[in-house]
């Protein structure tokens, strides 16, 4: 019996047998009830809030949440230095399909799943700007590894409607600034592509098809009005190859977007906010980012003005 063949008989089996498949499921809406970790988006607010907030995107290679050191570390952080987090699980594919290739046969949690998760998320969060005592024209979106390229693909589609709206809603969808940590970049570029999350993203059927590749690499659909965009990464990162943030670099200075990228020799991957997952020099990427936005949001304070 080959593998593949394996993988799929048992794969029938789980769902015959009435068991849960470990995937994430989809979701109208945004609760409106607060904390818990069944939500799909979790908001972390300030005592004493600046206005600014974030929505905070694990990484996991569309496969799984980093949850712990992507997400709640983070939005604990960024509670630190005044700014509201609301972290966003979005849906992914799971360990079972990761493991079984079962999409296959039932095709489910791909694109454009994941960024209608985030349009839904950026949609509530501003709605209801008032409620959480912030400023709904300051606010980020920050992500991870596949996180990462969530965020981009943001700007990417921000005048793209995913969420399935029946019509009157006017909320914007484009972030106020955008913060991509070590992202995966490219699927068109086989010597930097990191595979398993281009799998996860575009669905097993549908992996190979060029037009759909091209579409979702960040570094050939950088918009003209793209927010002003963090980016970071590390010479050293084992996981997504640095090179993925150089095209990233290299396409949002073609396009004259304000940005600013850090690559640090050392650190690696998936630490998050975690100072004890990298090295003392990537960990800085935190006061930089903290600069950064200062600075950002101070110019665009001014040119409203």
């Amino acid at each position: 019996m080959s593998r593949i063949f394996l993988r799929y008989f048992l794969a029938i089996l789980f769902i015959c047998a009435g068991r849960s498949l470990l995937f994430a499921s989809g979701w109208n809406d945004c609760s409106s009830d607060k904390g818990g970790n069944d939500l799909p988006l979790v908001p972390y607010l300030c005592d004493n809030p600046s206005g600014v907030s974030v929505i905070v995107c694990p990484g996991g290679s569309y496969c799984w949440h980093d949850y712990e050191t992507e997400g709640i570390s983070v939005a604990k952080w960024l509670n630190s230095i005044g700014i509201s987090a609301f972290i966003l699980k979005y849906q992914v594919i799971g360990f079972w399909s990761f493991l079984t290739h079962d999409r296959y046969l039932f095709p489910r949690n791909d694109h454009p799943d994941m960024i209608s998760d985030l349009q839904r998320a950026i949609k509530y969060v501003r709605k209801n700007s008032k409620e959480f005592n912030i400023d709904p024209q300051k606010l980020g979106v920050m992500g991870f590894s596949a996180g990462g390229h969530l965020v981009m693909s943001s700007a990417m589609f921000c005048n793209e409607d995913f969420t399935g709206s029946s019509g009157g809603d006017d909320i914007d969808l484009k972030p106020n600034f955008i913060a991509s940590i070590y992202p995966v970049v490219t699927f068109v570029d086989e010597k930097y592509v990191h595979k398993r999350s281009r799998r996860a993203l575009l669905g097993e059927g549908r992996r190979r098809i060029n037009r759909l590749k091209d579409s979702l690499s960040l570094e050939l659909n950088v918009p003209d009005d793209s927010p002003p965009v963090f980016l970071m990464n590390c010479k050293d990162d084992p996981i997504v190859k640095y090179q993925n943030s150089i095209l990233l670099d290299s396409a949002l200075t073609a396009k004259g977007i304000s940005h600013k990228y850090i690559l640090y020799n050392t650190g690696g991957h998936g630490f998050g906010a975690d100072s004890t997952k990298t090295s003392s020099e990537a960990i800085q990427w935190l006061s930089e980012f903290k600069l950064w936005l200062d600075s950002t949001l101070h110019a665009e304070s001014y040119e409203r003005k």
